[in-house]
């Protein structure tokens, strides 16, 4: 049986018999931890034939009311309500996976030690997403948080300069994380590459109004570095 929470959200958007099958379907995953629709239907409880199972299993999964937007949303949204006070500072994780020959890009909230998924695409390209793709996802993520205060975070995919001045313009706070071949402008001073600050292991530095790579009309913005001090003879290949 689904939490009353998720049942509650389901019965909006599923007919009686749709939210038994998906009932049956979580279950089955959790106990046989497959995803295969072949071996779904092969273990379906239903006194019709395999084939007849698997199309049932086919069409189901096909549904359009199994959209994000429809079902996700106001499920992930009611969760929040219930954990996390409107008003509060939620971190906003963007992630890409590779797995094989897909290509998985993710936004999630991290909440109690944990990574809430919150909206997610499939990519058709292998590599790395481009600034379209990462607002496309972004958009949808904010008009659903926007009762909280947001704070972007991002490995050096997401480290492109349009992109935060992007979040910046939606008054999304953000820490995109930057290679250390990155051209960097300091007050007062000339572009130099972010390797040429001298940060050492167990280090800490903060500038304010510094300008990122050398294109201009993006504005300023603060940049946090900080290197890891030696542990136990181990000590990070770089800051």
């Amino acid at each position: 049986m689904l939490p009353e929470l998720y049942l509650n959200c389901l019965e909006s958007q599923l007919s009686a018999s749709q939210l038994l099958t998906l009932e049956m379907l979580v279950w089955l995953l959790q106990f046989h931890k497959q995803v295969r629709i072949e071996r779904l239907a092969a273990c379906f409880p239903s006194p019709i034939l395999y084939e007849s199972r698997r199309r049932h299993v086919q069409r189901f999964l096909v549904l359009p009311q199994l959209s994000i937007p429809l079902l996700w949303f106001p499920l992930i949204k009611s969760i929040l309500l219930t954990q996390i006070q409107p008003g509060t500072q939620v971190i906003v994780p963007l992630d890409r996976t590779q797995w094989k020959q897909n290509n998985l890009f993710v936004v999630s909230v991290i909440w109690d030690k944990r990574a809430w998924p919150i909206y997610w695409q499939f990519l058709s390209h292998n590599g790395s997403s481009n600034l379209a793709t990462q607002q496309a996802l972004l958009r949808p993520v904010l008009r659903l948080l926007k009762n909280y205060e947001i704070v972007v975070v991002g490995d050096r995919e997401f480290r492109s300069v349009e992109l935060a001045y992007w979040l910046k313009q939606k008054k999304v706070y953000f820490a995109l994380r930057q290679k250390q071949g990155n051209y960097i402008k300091l007050k007062g001073q000339e572009y130099q590459k972010l390797s040429g600050l001298g940060l050492a292991p167990g280090m800490k530095l903060f500038f304010t109004g510094v300008n990122f790579t050398k294109k201009k009309g993006f504005g300023q913005f603060s940049l946090a570095a900080y290197w890891k001090r030696k542990y136990r003879g181990k000590s990070q290949d770089e800051g």
